[in-house]
């Protein structure tokens, strides 16, 4: 089991950036690499940003390319997501999950590849 917990979420202004976080606890050795999903009202949940545990390879969404950016700390089991120029389509319960297949499987932009999932923060980016 990995239980994932995220924080960092809130109301923010156009143009502004928030940092998201997401501790790992449990059986994290296992797991591959993170993701960063959102999810906006009626909308269905997305990929975000995705990061490789061993070696920090990272991979973005078009729509958020250049403006977020996804690191982990491996000595405190984190991963963060760094919001820059918030819009506010980014507006969406940002959830964190990990890929925990075999690490021969690069980042993944489906859901279904992620096994475990916290339980999301709520980012507002208000115009």
């Amino acid at each position: 089991q990995v239980q994932l917990v995220e924080s960092g979420g809130g109301l923010v202004q156009a143009g502004g950036s928030l940092r998201l976080s997401c501790a790992a606890s449990g059986r994290t050795f296992s797991t591959h690499a993170m993701g960063w999903f959102r999810q906006a009202p009626g909308k269905e949940r997305e990929f975000v940003a995705g990061i490789r545990w061993s070696d920090g390879n990272t991979d973005y969404v078009d729509s958020v390319k250049g403006r977020f950016t996804i690191s982990r700390d491996r000595t405190k089991n984190t991963v963060y997501l760094q919001m820059n120029s918030l819009k506010p389509e980014d507006t969406a319960v940002y959830y964190c999950a990990a890929d925990q297949r075999p690490r021969f499987y690069g980042i993944s932009y489906i859901r279904e590849s992620y096994e475990y999932w916290g339980q999301g923060t709520q980012v507002t980016v208000s115009s």
